[in-house]
């Protein structure tokens, strides 16, 4: 269930910066970026009439729609948008206070469960060393593509690390997945731990 609050001087705010698109039935978009991580960023963006997901959840304001992405739901829980006039013009305000919160079920996509156990479980451990392992894309035939970076990086231990360590807990966890895929050039060895 969508619970955003879009108040009513930023949906005129909003309304204005449509307006001047110069772009029939133009409305906006609402998604976060790399939800439930610590990167996560939430976006509202222009949508021209068709640029909508199929699955975008619609929402009808003040003279114009809002789309908001389906996955981006959870994230986007109590998030609320707002304007305030200033002598310098004013500003819009996005808060979003579960974007960065991990939330994920049975029914959630492939990469929040991923950056789920990477952030909560796989990167406490590689802290230690300095390092870190993030996410870059899901392939189409399931392949998770990693980065790892700090100490990891040029690390000679990364291969068992990523082996025995992130491939091992990730796939214990997420059936579904096919393996992983580092793609992290590991030829730079200045911050390696090993």
């Amino acid at each position: 269930m969508l619970n955003v609050t879009i108040t009513p001087s930023a949906q005129s705010y909003l309304k204005e910066l449509l307006d001047k698109q110069a772009c029939e039935g133009i409305a906006i978009r609402m998604f976060v970026s790399n939800p439930g991580t610590p990167q996560a960023e939430t976006c509202i963006a222009y949508c021209k009439p068709g640029e909508e997901k199929e699955n975008d959840h619609q929402l009808p304001l003040d003279g114009f729609k809002a789309f908001f992405e389906d996955r981006s739901i959870p994230f986007l829980d109590e998030a609320k948008v707002d304007y305030a006039a200033d002598k310098m013009g004013g500003q819009l305000t996005i808060r979003a206070p579960n974007s960065k919160m991990p939330k994920i079920s049975d029914d959630s996509p492939i990469e929040d469960k991923i950056n789920y156990l990477l952030y909560n479980e796989v990167n406490p451990g590689l802290a230690s060393h300095g390092g870190n392992v993030s996410l870059v894309e899901m392939t189409n035939d399931g392949y998770a593509v990693l980065k790892f970076g700090g100490g990891c990086q040029g690390c000679s231990a990364v291969d068992m690390t990523l082996k025995e360590g992130v491939e091992k807990s990730l796939m214990e966890k997420i059936p579904e997945l096919k393996g992983l895929r580092d793609i992290t050039d590991h030829s730079d060895k200045s911050h390696a731990y090993y």
